[in-house]
């Protein structure tokens, strides 16, 4: 009974608006499609009713734009209608259909990007989960007025991407910015458990980035990574290289096969390389995670200046070389540390 009082007002309504008897009642009632079809329609931020009842019937799940349009006036919904990626039928009546662009969620793509993944790695996923191109992405990821507004010190994105799982509503205009954004403020949200009181900056906020992602690289034991961390803070502060391979490799490329050489641990052309050139190289080699940030904002003090892995995921750390030729004999007879 409600839904006929509540049929027969709209009508009312319509007709007073402008639509002729009949055709309110057909606009009302009856559906583009019986039965109806399942589309995905998307409505982009900004975009007005208008554009968006010309898109539904061109879409099919709308036979009248000025009919939808009165429709929303009269009920006072067109105002909240929201953006996003949305799956409707074309069995729908307008009512309908008007009601659940309104009401419902839009439709959300998941991008899962661990610890550990370069930036070139992430543009490749958010391309495969169809959020942008990879070109869009990383064009993003370079931008300097984007990263000026989030007061990245560098060139790129590259570090400071926070590894994360995200949901987003897919855009249709091709821009990788949104995905980009998201995850820099990610990197700022979690850096106040990082950093609670006072932030480094500049160039003292990419140095601790870096060796974060460095220990990110080193390590996959969270309780070992102060300790990584101190290890190259004891190097650095007395002047001896890192001698830490993801670097090198990081530098290298898609030239890397897989395999590191001689040649390059003693190429000077390779800016990473951590072999040949002292301190730290010059950005991050990947997103570090949260334990990496905090390893790096609290590293554990320490007399060690070695370490190797143990063949059991975990790593053996030594205080002296001689300590440190041993522990490669025994664990990597073949290493070359």
């Amino acid at each position: 009974m409600l839904r006929t009082i509540l049929l027969g007002l709209l009508i009312c309504v319509l007709v007073v608006g402008g639509l002729v008897g009949y055709h309110a009642y057909t606009f009302l009632t009856i559906p583009p499609q019986s039965p109806g079809e399942t589309k995905t329609v998307t409505i982009e931020p900004g975009q007005s009713f208008d554009a968006t009842a010309k898109m539904l019937v061109a879409e099919g799940v709308l036979r009248d734009a000025a009919g939808f349009k009165l429709l929303a006036k009269v009920t006072e919904m067109g105002g909240k209608i929201k953006a996003g990626e949305f799956e409707v039928s074309t069995g729908w009546t307008p009512y309908k259909l008007l009601n659940y662009l309104t009401t419902a969620k839009s439709i959300q793509h998941k991008l899962a990007a661990p610890e550990g993944l370069t930036m070139r790695q992430i543009a490749k996923l958010a391309e495969q989960a169809g959020l942008c191109s990879e070109q869009a992405f990383l064009k993003a990821a370079r931008d300097p007025q984007l990263l000026a507004k989030y007061h990245i010190p560098a060139k790129t994105a590259e570090g400071f991407l926070f590894p994360n799982t995200y949901l987003f509503t897919r855009r249709q205009d091709g821009d990788g910015a949104y995905v980009v954004e998201a995850m820099l403020k990610e990197f700022w949200r979690q850096a106040n458990f990082v950093w609670p009181t006072a932030k480094p900056e500049g160039k003292n906020l990419l140095d601790a980035v870096t060796l974060a992602s460095i220990v990110e690289k080193e390590t996959g034991v969270d309780a070992e990574r102060p300790r990584v961390a101190g290890v190259f803070l004891n190097r650095m502060a007395k002047g001896m290289l890192l001698q830490t391979d993801p670097t090198i490799i990081y530098g290298l490329g898609d030239k890397y096969t897989g395999n590191l050489t001689r040649a390059h641990l003693e190429d000077p052309t390779n800016l990473y390389n951590t072999y040949v050139h002292p301190g730290l190289p010059p950005g991050p080699i990947c997103s570090p995670g949260l334990k990496s940030l905090q390893a790096v904002a609290a590293p554990e003090i320490h007399d060690y200046y070695y370490f190797v892995a143990n063949g059991q995921g975990e790593h053996k750390f030594s205080k002296t070389l001689d300590e440190h030729i041993d522990a490669v004999n025994r664990f990597q007879r073949h290493g070359r540390k």
